[in-house]
């Protein structure tokens, strides 16, 4: 069952990796919030993996 949480963990954090990066330079307010949720999903798949939420500004691997 553990290795089922881990595979479901890194296709959260994968997938809220491309979501975020798919809209993290638009200037609109949905282009915003959609880029914020895949920064939620992309820690929720983390946080599952056991691995700590990425804080930091985005895009500068901080």
């Amino acid at each position: 069952m553990e290795s089922i949480m881990s595979v479901k963990g890194q296709i959260k954090e994968a997938a809220g990796y491309v979501k975020e990066e798919a809209f993290e330079n638009g200037d609109s307010p949905e282009a915003k919030r959609k880029a914020q949720e895949g920064r939620d999903l992309r820690n929720e798949g983390r946080i599952e993996d056991g691995k700590p939420p990425k804080t930091g500004t985005p895009g500068t691997e901080n």
